[in-house]
């Protein structure tokens, strides 16, 4: 995409290599090499479309930022629903169809009239005077184009300005992800503010902490996005507060809380540098690996396992391959299976049955901390258990 705001803000971040060139799987380095896209088009099927990177996705990647099996396969632009299906675990993972609708609906309450409603929440003082152009256009690179000008002619203007649904773009591993928050919000004085809107329930002022911080790590993404275009407009500042709107106790009355995303927006941008790895991961695969989902099951197992995984039981509400990583964990015993809290407890032991063994006394070195408290416990248990008998 061109640099202009005219054709669109580039949406590379300058830490990602545009041209880079790989070997191809099992080459050597400087042998064999092809430009990253043609070997990220090879991994997931010559015939098949690259699956769209969204906000949601680079938000879980910087959640598990350990996990290279997803940063290989979201870079690669891999469908995860449809691999999890050719795999046979397919997953529960996404959002039901009534939600989606109540989400929806209360999206509508929150914009109607022009956006009124949000607009007060932010203090704008005249929210009917308020701007709000249209940002549509043909296809996502038309939309991400029009959404900066948009941008530039309102922190021009100096008004109230409302941009529903604005189309943003960030590159990720050589792969624009195309980026769509719910609005952005240009104020006189040049700020702009991304509005996420959530239908979970604030009451007595706050929200279920876990839905919150996962509205926070989408919400920073967008912000990252944001300060793309704001780079080359003059006045621009992009806040790193961003306006939660949720309906107010059990009612439909949208009400707002300003979250602070710096936190997320770091942890983001310091995952999407670690991006430019996807390339090393996809040159040291074995050769003819691919994620095609017309290829055999045994295949794909082979092809996705070569791939290491981080798994941990919050992946369910996060990821589409939850399901079979979990499989392969507990198949494996790996004590990870239990949650990284156990896994950070454990230090050296790896799988439940050295834990065991530790904690009854078959293996293990006794004067190592971990081991002497698992055995301890292990102790204080069969105590307990005669005590009951």
């Amino acid at each position: 995409m061109n640099a202009t705001l005219g054709s669109g803000p580039d949406p590379t971040p300058p830490h990602v290599r545009r041209d880079t060139a790989v070997p191809a799987s099992g080459a050597a380095a400087g042998t064999d090499a092809v430009p990253v896209r043609q070997r990220l088009a090879e991994l997931r099927g010559a015939a098949v479309a690259p699956h769209p990177m969204d906000a949601r996705a680079l938000a879980a990647l910087a959640a598990n930022p350990g996990c290279e099996r997803r940063a290989l396969l979201d870079g690669a632009g891999v469908n995860k629903t449809v691999l999890a299906q050719a795999l046979g675990s397919p997953a529960a993972y996404g959002q039901s169809q009534f939600a989606f609708m109540r989400g929806n609906a209360f999206e509508a309450r929150v914009k109607s009239d022009g956006g009124t409603e949000l607009l007060r929440l932010l203090g704008a003082p005249d929210p009917a005077e308020a701007r709000t152009p249209d940002v549509s256009a043909a296809g996502p690179e038309g939309r991400t184009a029009r959404t900066a000008l948009a941008l530039r002619d309102a922190t021009a203007q100096k008004a109230w300005t409302l941009l529903d649904h604005p189309m943003l773009a960030l590159e990720v591993a050589g792969t624009p992800a195309y980026l769509e928050p719910d609005a952005v919000v240009v104020h006189p004085d040049g700020r702009w503010t991304v509005v996420e809107i959530k239908s979970f329930p604030m009451l007595d002022g706050s929200a279920d902490p876990a839905k919150v911080g996962a509205a926070a790590r989408q919400a920073a993404v967008y912000v990252l996005a944001l300060e793309r275009v704001a780079e080359k407009v003059a006045g621009a500042e992009v806040e790193h507060r961003v306006l939660l709107v949720c309906p107010k106790d059990f009612s439909n009355l949208p009400t707002g809380s300003m979250v602070d995303v710096r936190k997320q927006r770091s942890v983001t941008l310091r995952q999407l540098g670690r991006m430019r790895r996807v390339e090393e991961l996809a040159a040291a695969l074995p050769p003819g690996t691919t994620f095609d989902p017309a290829r055999g099951a045994e295949e794909l197992v082979a092809a996705v396992e070569a791939v290491g995984a981080a798994y941990a039981p919050e992946c369910l509400s996060a990821c589409e391959l939850a399901f079979h990583c979990r499989g392969r964990a507990r198949d494996a015993g790996a004590v990870e299976a239990l949650g990284r809290g156990v896994r950070g407890e454990l230090g050296g032991l790896t799988t439940v049955a050295a834990v065991l063994d530790a904690a009854e006394g078959r293996a293990g070195d006794p004067s190592d901390p971990t081991v002497a408290a698992l055995r301890r416990a292990a102790a204080l248990r069969a105590e307990a258990l005669r005590g009951v008998g």
